[in-house]
């Protein structure tokens, strides 16, 4: 039979140099990555966590890295997701990244245009008197990660207000 002793995958030699650099190009054509990712990814792998910094780190300076750009890809994601401006900083805030970066973006979008949209495509254009209903509708735009001001104003636009 099998023995679970003998059977160990041998070990790899850690990353160091040029072959922890060519890694890194290799993450980094697949997706964007943000900086903690990397690091994180990138500390799998290597001898010295000293190097990953410095790499991460001139990466970033070189513009093969950018904060910005992985957040501006998270934002643009979760918006065609239907996801609301509180989703969206948690998926930011899962990717260690500050979402000042798109702090601007956010304000620009029209929350409660993306938030009626979406009661439209769930739940139709009418407005709902019945209180049961109406908290469903109000539960479903909260947990897609919507204000409350927002998502009283989206449930309660009429046809004729568009």
């Amino acid at each position: 039979m099998y023995s679970t002793t003998t059977d160990k995958k041998p070990q790899r030699k850690p990353l160091t140099g040029t072959r922890l650099r060519s890694y890194a190009f290799a993450l980094l054509t697949k997706r964007e990555y943000s900086k903690a990712e990397l690091i994180e990814k990138l500390s799998q792998y290597a001898a010295d966590q000293e190097e990953v910094q410095q790499l991460v780190h001139e990466l970033s300076e070189n513009q093969y890295q950018s904060d910005q750009r992985v957040a501006e890809l998270v934002v643009n994601s979760q918006i065609r997701q239907g996801k609301g401006p509180n989703r969206i900083k948690l998926a930011l805030k899962s990717k260690q990244i500050d979402h000042q970066l798109i702090a601007e973006d956010l304000q620009e979008t029209d929350w409660i245009e993306q938030a009626y949209q979406l009661k439209i495509k769930k739940f139709g254009t009418i407005v709902e008197k019945e209180p049961k209903l109406k908290a469903k509708q109000i539960r479903f735009l909260q947990y897609r990660g919507f204000e409350l001001d927002t998502i009283m104003k989206a449930i309660s636009r009429t046809t004729e207000e568009e």
